[in-house]
């Protein structure tokens, strides 16, 4: 009995050891390794990154440049050297094809590739390289987004980050992201902001502040004669069993019916006058 005990005491000690040797046991250790975990993500991904060619570095770049090192390019990374798809894959344009560009948030990103699968054979499927956040962002970036390339469809949304931007500021940078658009030839689509379950943290509040910025961005958008893709119509009164509970977000069956959806607006301009 006491060589049993004793066995356990030692087998109990040795497992903490390990434990102790394997865990960090501090902030400062957790973010070492973090560190060290980041730094292998980031060889394989360099390294994998110069056996392409040049114009899939170039994107790579893009996106180093833009995702931003706190969350989307340290998960592009790992897809990346995992050879996983992602929404900001490389996009080997089909000359014959159409080109279409998807620019909105984290929603937006949630329904790019189920997007390419409803329209593939039909267009190539491009998005902006980042979460693209507030009307703000846009302006800033909207030049980066759009690049050189000549765009058939330009399919965007700016909504739920800009739910606390004062309804002028609100309507004023859509009408200079939409100047600047325009330009580019291509027709355009407004995707309105997606509904919120009544659950969400701050919901009636969030909910009244979607309303607010659908109402502004359906009346811009009527002022240019921009075409609507409203996704919160048709997402409402499917909204039980698609959106993530207590988030904004939605889960797979949600992004699947967005992108189906998407695409049905993006190839009806193809047949508008």
């Amino acid at each position: 009995m006491k060589l049993t005990l004793l066995f356990l005491a030692f087998a109990t000690l040795s497992h903490a050891q390990v434990k102790s040797q394997n865990e960090p046991t501090n902030a400062t250790e957790a973010a070492a390794k973090k560190a060290a975990e980041d730094k292998a993500v980031d060889e394989k991904y360099q390294a994998l990154k110069a056996t392409l060619p040049a114009d899939q570095q170039a994107w790579e770049t893009v996106l180093e440049q833009n995702l931003g090192n706190g969350f989307y390019l340290p998960l592009h990374k790992k897809d990346k050297i995992a050879g996983r798809s992602n929404a900001w894959d490389f996009v080997q344009d089909d000359p014959k094809l159409p080109r279409v560009l998807l620019i909105g948030d984290s929603i937006s990103r949630g329904y790019t590739q189920d997007v390419r699968k409803a329209m593939a054979g039909k267009a190539n499927v491009h998005r902006a390289p980042e979460n693209c956040g507030p009307t703000a962002n846009g302006v800033k970036k909207i030049d980066i987004w759009l690049g050189d390339g000549k765009w058939d469809v330009i399919h965007f949304n700016f909504g739920i980050h800009d739910r606390k931007t004062p309804a002028a500021d609100y309507e004023q940078r859509l009408e200079t992201l939409i100047a600047r658009m325009q330009k580019t030839g291509a027709k355009i689509i407004f995707a309105t902001t997606t509904p919120v379950p009544p659950d969400t943290k701050d919901g009636p509040e969030i909910v009244a502040q979607i309303a607010e910025k659908n109402e502004i961005a359906l009346r811009v958008m009527k002022k240019h004669n921009i075409a609507i893709d409203d996704l919160h119509a048709f997402l409402a009164p499917q909204l039980a069993g698609i959106a993530n509970p207590q988030d904004v977000h939605y889960n797979a069956k949600g992004y699947a019916l967005m992108g189906q959806q998407v695409a049905k607006s993006i190839e009806s301009q193809w047949h508008s006058k």
